[in-house]
């Protein structure tokens, strides 16, 4: 399975911010959208991702405000990507080894859009639920031995 073919399902809706955004309009954003990132572009190019994560810390040494802060201020400024032939499980150990559970998806300068840990994670089941059916109809429709004479 390939990022590809999680982007198909999940389908092309995609919520990007300039890093000039003021925080608190990006906070209303996500939780307008329920939507747990932003992809941050300027000129056209990817320049940074607004997660929770980001929020939180932000909350956290501010006292709780997001105040006048601007996305620029806050924002994972190098964030990693993947491409839509990145294999799922290549996917799975970049999650988890570098700490991120939003990739945003290139394609030659080009953003795609942004897969998280969830749509993985969904993925994974629906496919080992379609293995599990196939091989439980391969198991039921198995042909009974013929009885050999006995000798």
């Amino acid at each position: 399975m390939r990022v590809s073919d999680i982007l198909e399902v999940k389908g092309n809706v995609l919520y990007t911010v300039t890093p000039d955004t003021l925080l608190k309009d990006a906070v209303s954003t996500m939780a307008e959208h329920d939507i747990g990132s932003l992809v941050v572009m300027e000129y056209g190019d990817l320049v940074g991702m607004l997660t929770f994560r980001e929020v939180i810390l932000t909350l956290r040494t501010t006292g709780g405000s997001v105040g006048t802060s601007t996305i620029r201020k806050v924002m994972d400024d190098h964030p990693i990507t993947c491409t839509p032939e990145t294999d799922i499980n290549e996917v799975r150990r970049m999650m988890l080894e570098h700490h991120v559970r939003y990739l945003p998806v290139m394609e030659k300068g080009a953003l795609m859009g942004v897969i998280s840990f969830y749509d993985v994670a969904k993925a994974v089941v629906e496919a080992q639920g379609f293995e599990n059916r196939l091989l439980k109809a391969y198991i039921r429709d198995w042909p009974e031995e013929e009885r050999q004479p006995a000798r």
